[in-house]
């Protein structure tokens, strides 16, 4: 992949990280919304699962942009 595969590659990770963990922290203040316009209520367990699935696409989201990152640098 090229430098300009890996940046984008980084930013999506970027984009997944902010989305999720805004709706992650959104979600203490606010129990009963529909967090990211419903997208997780096919999750089972309620909040508490809607709360994991978010903590796990905000820790995938971190994964993605810090290997892309470093494939960037090997790059260069």
């Amino acid at each position: 992949m090229s430098k300009g595969g890996y940046s984008a590659v980084q930013i999506v990770g970027m984009v997944l990280t902010v989305v999720s963990a805004q709706a992650a922290i959104r979600s203490f203040f606010d129990n009963d919304a529909r967090q990211l316009w419903g997208a997780l209520d096919w999750v089972p367990g309620g909040w508490g699962g809607q709360l994991a699935a978010l903590v796990v696409l905000t820790l995938a989201g971190v994964v993605l942009a810090g290997w892309a990152h470093d494939r960037t640098k090997e790059k260069s």
